[in-house]
């Protein structure tokens, strides 16, 4: 395989293929973080939110099971390698939260917006993937360093609800990682209407699916390789910059499963778009809506560096590997999300 493809090669066609499902779902499975919120918030639905409890179901499911079967070793994932820091959890989820409210998509929907045809998306693609960068390597990032300094864990147990459990109780992590999963999955299912819609469960499903084969490949290649490529899963924070470098630097810049993983959700939603009939060129007409979208994908991508992920990225990869982080992390993406909205909604004014 090798001699025909490299290792970059191999990681960015994996990227590609599962990100089409993640594609594919938001357009055909309506699957959006900011629109199960806004439906239970203010739509009286917890249809969508139901959703994301099924893909993150399956993501555990998957991913332990990857562990138990020797695929995939917990140290290998980023989530659970590097200290947990609650302040930048609860910092970092607030202001991704409140811009994803303002720029009306987190990273992840922007992507998938922008496969519909949506252009005001590519501004917060581009706006988004630039903030990452100043906060990650650039004039912030000495900054963000003092403030929130990302450690490696000098622990033998991860920062892992799992692990952490199974170190108090004797038991592996992999079979409580499963039966965690199992009993989300279960109470996420508990619902007439969501069975009514089977085609929002299927596509649910292949969201966590997707993230499960990110697990599965990326760890795949960096076992049978000789390049040491991290193994990684989903996230559409700094993989929107390093997007964005690849497409002006790739002559002297390798492929990489972040790039592949932008380009699939691309394509899957292109395709759903086309597939529904809902592909159409939309523009920003209002500057106030478009300052609005660019302190919106600036917060966000400020703020899924310092939480260490974005709504897939702690809401999906980091929770399928039970990442302390993960819950906290959407708690705060969740309630600045809340305040977001209500801003823009109902204002800040109190009811009559």
């Amino acid at each position: 395989m090798f001699e025909v493809l490299s290792e970059h090669h191999l990681v960015a066609l994996i990227g590609l293929g599962s990100g089409v499902l993640l594609g594919l779902a938001a357009r055909l499975g309506r699957f959006c973080t900011l629109g199960a919120i806004e439906d239970l918030l203010y739509g009286g639905s917890d249809l969508r939110m139901r959703m994301w409890g099924i893909a993150i179901g399956i993501a555990i499911l998957g991913s332990f099971g990857l562990m138990s079967a020797g695929f995939f070793a917990p140290s290998d994932s980023y989530y659970l390698s590097i200290r947990w820091m609650p302040m930048a959890s609860i910092f970092g989820g607030l202001a991704f939260g409140y811009g994803m409210a303002l720029a009306g998509n987190c990273g992840y929907g922007a992507v998938a917006r922008l496969g519909g045809g949506d252009l005001r998306s590519f501004v917060i693609v581009l706006v988004m993937g630039v903030s990452t960068y100043v906060v990650l390597a650039g004039p912030l990032a000495p900054l963000r360093a003092a403030l929130f300094p990302q450690q490696e864990v000098m622990s033998a147990t991860p920062p892992g609800i799992a692990h952490q459990l199974g170190r108090f109780t004797n038991v592996p992590a992999e079979p409580i990682g499963m039966v965690l999963g199992i009993v989300l999955l279960a109470g996420s299912l508990a619902s007439r209407g969501l069975w009514a819609k089977p085609k929002q469960i299927f596509w649910a499903a292949m969201v966590g699916l997707g993230v499960v084969l990110a697990w599965a490949g990326t760890a795949w290649v960096a076992r049978t390789g000789f390049e040491g490529l991290p193994v990684v899963s989903h996230s559409f924070a700094a993989p929107l910059g390093d997007s964005i470098l690849w497409w002006m630097t790739g002559s002297v810049r390798p492929l990489s499963f972040a790039v592949g993983s932008v380009a699939g959700v691309w394509a899957g939603a292109f395709l759903g778009s086309l597939i529904k009939g809902h592909f159409r060129w939309e523009a920003c007409e209002d500057p106030r809506e478009l300052r609005r979208q660019i302190l919106g994908a600036a917060l966000m991508g400020g703020g899924a560096v310092i939480a260490m992920g974005c709504t897939i990225g702690q809401g999906l990869s980091a929770f399928s590997v039970l990442a302390f982080s993960a819950p906290v992390t959407m708690a705060a993406i969740f309630a600045g999300a809340a305040l977001g909205l209500r801003q823009l909604i109902v204002g800040f004014q109190p009811a009559e």
